[in-house]
């Protein structure tokens, strides 16, 4: 096996595919996880992460580091390099076609992730940057003491406005219906800083200013009433979505996850999908680092099957 060719290749190195790196090289299997910037995922940029299990709280930072260098210890080997096209073979093995050449792979696991979604409201793109963002630890500190927006009601808007609330005390939570899908508990938590006030049942029309974010137009759903109300900043967190593109052949459901069934399998014989790429009913890391070990076992018991076939 020549030294671009693997069992396992992973594509995307967040917890899920840093889990399945670490499983699946620990089984003896000759792995690679290509990765297109560096390693961790969105999970670099949490600034503390309390659930997950054994832990107490840690940086995102941090966790991600863990899981690197426990991977790269049972033999996992790390290839920076961007993925532009994966190929099925006749042999059924894979190519995978990078900005770095080609690699070969019996297997290949997907875990890509997902990236933000936008508002898609007047002002959002023109201001981005500019007081518009999608990361409260990469731009908060830039806004301590302003009057800040936090856009969604999910638990990465509520654990991202808790953050804010570190940076100022008047942070507003805006959210299209009357309840957070966030867990109660993060929710409670936010409540409890006495920082946050909240807008239920309200859309953001616009974002508005010339150079910089001055205010935001509302619609209050409850009264049908439109109203401006003067802000500093506005970070949006409403929703991902899945980097699925690589892999078109692969069925996808309506909002573009790729399917797969409990052991990670996508319709594609061989081609596995992990984490927030998959249409998995919730996305945290400990269910991301459970999916690819989950996927490097059962990639392990396919690659068993046709030894002596590939190559």
């Amino acid at each position: 096996m020549s030294d671009r060719e693997f069992d396992v290749l992973i594509i995307g190195g967040g917890p899920g595919g840093l889990a399945c790196g670490q499983y699946s090289a620990r089984a003896g299997r000759k792995t690679a996880i290509l990765e297109e910037m560096a390693c961790g995922g969105q999970t670099m940029i949490i600034d503390e992460i309390e659930n997950y299990p054994g832990l107490g709280t840690i940086s995102g930072f941090e966790l991600s580091s863990a899981f690197e260098s426990q991977a790269v210890k049972f033999g996992c080997e790390i290839i920076y390099a961007t993925v532009e096209e994966i190929v099925k073979n006749e042999d059924k093995s894979f190519t995978v076609k990078t900005s770095d050449g080609d690699f070969k792979a019996l297997a290949v696991v997907i875990s890509t992730g997902a990236k933000h979604r936008n508002l898609g409201v007047p002002g959002e793109e023109k201001l981005r940057g500019h007081g518009v963002s999608y990361c409260a630890t990469c731009d908060g500190p830039f806004f301590k003491g302003k009057k800040i927006l936090v856009c969604g009601g999910g638990d990465s808007a509520v654990q991202e406005a808790n953050y804010l609330t570190k940076l100022s005390d008047n942070i507003t939570v805006c959210h299209r219906r009357d309840r957070f899908r966030a867990q109660s508990a993060v929710v409670k938590a936010l409540e409890d800083t006495g920082k946050a006030t909240f807008k239920m049942n309200h859309n953001v029309l616009s974002i508005n200013g010339d150079s910089k974010v001055t205010s935001v137009t509302f619609l209050d759903k409850t009264k049908n009433e439109e109203y401006t109300e003067d802000f500093d900043a506005v970070f949006v967190f409403v929703g991902n979505e899945p980097q699925s593109q690589i892999v078109p052949f692969a069925e996808l459901d309506k909002s573009g996850f790729i399917v797969t069934d409990n052991r990670m399998r996508t319709s594609v014989e061989g081609l596995y999908a992990v984490g927030d790429v998959r249409n998995t009913p919730f996305r945290q890391i400990v269910t991301a680092a459970s999916d690819g070990a989950v996927a490097a076992h059962d990639a392990s018991e396919y690659i068993d099957e046709l030894k002596g076939n590939a190559y």
